[in-house]
């Protein structure tokens, strides 16, 4: 109310990337820039930005029209955020880690929106914490933590889990697989599980759904050449079931099985997207069955795919910059290729095992 979004002209969700990225030279640029953007023209919406480069990852939340902050992820932490205020007590002090609006300590004590006595937990002044974030957005952060913390216990319902933590392990893409393609396996909230009982199981929204569009990782690998340090991996369909393909930054051209997709599923699934959204339904139509299948199949593909990146990454050192994009684009369509005929091997299997699990069978031995 004292700082309306600007919903009609202001920089929206959908504007961040293509006005930001091509204007800036690092993660810290990012966030400035951007906050120039919003400055200027206002935010259409509240969004939480992540801007990586090999040096830092900022995490920067837009809350109201004009008005923001972003904190730097210390190198030896992780952060969790599901979808509502992440960033907590803000050190104005400490410009190297924080970044701010302008006017925002005047803006929040004029109109006294801080609800706290001590500090400025930024979460608590600008975020929710409703019935909605405690059945949508926390149990997501709590799982988050459980999978990289197993030994700190957090309730799924508070809505003070931590936004950063540290970890006595080192933080695998494996472990950033796993959160996001998670249903809170092992616990009595599982959908697909059979501790919980059934109002458990219903308690509160998966991470990984059927409505997934797309879910994906940002990786920046300092240990590769610089040219092929960038890796988004990409996984459609439902994340429980499929896997997450590398896509190296600097390969313009995509498969056209990614760049193309039809509104309706074809059934000759060219379509990397209805491919990977129908092995999901295969999977998930006879779960107790298929899901082993399923898993040997993720776990190889991981082995294949981590392979080929070890392999094809060095290979652009020492290469002129017009050379990677054909090279790293050629291998990837290729590796393309081959996940297409494991994804639909698989899948040939699971309708082979479905049909023997069909109740329309009859044996004259064993019915009379």
């Amino acid at each position: 109310a004292c700082d309306p979004l600007n919903t009609e002209t202001g920089i929206n969700e959908d504007l961040v990337v293509a006005a930001t990225l091509p204007f800036i030279d690092s993660a810290r640029d990012g966030v400035a820039y951007l906050g120039k953007l919003v400055a200027k023209y206002g935010s259409a919406e509240g969004n939480g930005i992540i801007f990586s480069d090999k040096k830092d990852v900022w995490y920067m939340e837009i809350v109201t029209g004009h008005h923001w902050v972003a904190q730097r992820i210390p190198d030896d932490s992780y952060a969790v955020t599901g979808n509502r205020v992440a960033i907590q007590q803000v050190d104005f002090n400490d410009p190297d880690n924080f970044m701010w609006s302008d006017g925002i300590q005047e803006f929040v004590e004029k109109n006294h929106l801080n609800p706290d006595k001590y500090g400025w937990d930024f979460r608590h002044i600008f975020g929710t914490a409703d019935v909605f974030d405690q059945h949508y957005n926390a149990p997501r952060q709590w799982y988050g933590h459980k999978v990289l913390n197993p030994s700190v216990e957090f309730d799924p319902l508070d809505f003070d889990i931590p936004f950063i933590m540290q970890t006595n392990h080192r933080v695998t893409l494996e472990d950033v697989q796993k959160i996001l393609s998670s249903h809170y396996q092992g616990t009595p909230y599982d959908p697909l599980g059979h501790e919980g009982t059934e109002q458990q199981k219903q308690l509160f929204r998966p991470i990984s759904l059927n409505r997934t569009q797309n879910s994906h990782i940002l990786q920046v690998r300092n240990d590769l050449p610089e040219a092929a340090s960038t890796i988004m991996w990409m996984s459609f369909g439902v994340p429980t079931f499929t896997p997450y393909i590398p896509f190296f930054g600097n390969a313009e051209d995509i498969d056209v099985s990614y760049r193309e997709t039809p509104e309706k599923l074809n059934m000759d699934l060219k379509s990397a997207y209805w491919m990977y959204r129908t092995l999901s339904m295969l999977v998930e139509s006879h779960h107790a069955e298929f899901s082993k299948e399923d898993l040997d199949y993720l776990k190889d593909s991981r082995e294949y795919l981590y392979r080929w990146v070890n392999e094809i990454a060095p290979q652009v050192k020492g290469m002129a910059p017009s050379e990677v994009s054909d090279f790293l684009s050629s291998k990837t369509h290729e590796m393309v290729a081959e996940m297409a005929k494991r994804t639909k091997n698989l899948m040939a299997e699971l309708v082979m095992h479905g049909l023997e699990l069909s109740k329309l069978t009859f044996k004259i031995d064993k019915n009379l």
